[in-house]
């Protein structure tokens, strides 16, 4: 059984899919206080504070499980969480028809054993129907999604090239997390 340190439906989905036991339980961090605009770092910094945070919340009596996300628009900029539709819809602007890279970071820690891992998916997508997109965005479901952004759902009818693991883009790469699993 590990602790899954994060509120994402995306990742308890994951670790459920992948038969992986888990409780999941988030500790209290704010990633606002990141100041880098560089994606790998970005997601790697809010993925190891939200492991410190959840060590000095909960200990470390479970293997701890963290993670993050981010997405690198083709411009190099870096697409965090939406504040509202209007940044939202930004966001998604960007991605239409272009291309961009998911970066997850985890952190894994047990008692006698530390995973580090950045990983990446690259995604080319068609352009988005506007009509599409605004009902996506008046649903609320790109709310606290890393560019607002679901791989596995609003994006997915609009992709045209994928490179590297869906679970990563889905926020945490189990394929590379599954041969650490017994330390």
């Amino acid at each position: 059984m590990i602790h899954l340190a994060s509120n994402s439906p995306s990742r308890a989905l994951l670790l459920k899919n992948f038969n992986i036991p888990f409780i999941q339980k988030a500790p209290h961090y704010d990633e606002e206080i990141i100041t880098t605009t560089n994606a790998k770092d970005f997601a790697y910094l809010a993925s190891k504070g939200k492991l410190e945070a959840a060590i000095k919340e909960f200990g470390l009596t479970t293997p701890l499980l963290t993670a993050d996300s981010v997405v690198l628009a083709h411009d190099g900029s870096l697409l965090r969480k939406p504040k509202d539709s209007t940044d939202a819809k930004r966001i998604l602007e960007l991605q239409s028809g272009s291309t961009m890279a998911i970066i997850s970071a985890m952190h894994y820690k047990t008692k006698n054993f530390y995973l580090s891992d950045v990983s990446a998916t690259y995604y080319e997508f068609f352009p988005y129907d506007e009509a599409d997109l605004e009902a996506y965005l008046k649903s609320g479901e790109w709310q606290g999604k890393a560019g607002g952004c679901m791989v596995e759902g609003f994006c997915k009818k609009y992709i045209k090239q994928v490179h590297g693991n869906e679970s990563t883009a889905m926020g945490l790469n189990v394929e590379r997390l599954l041969g650490w699993l017994r330390y």
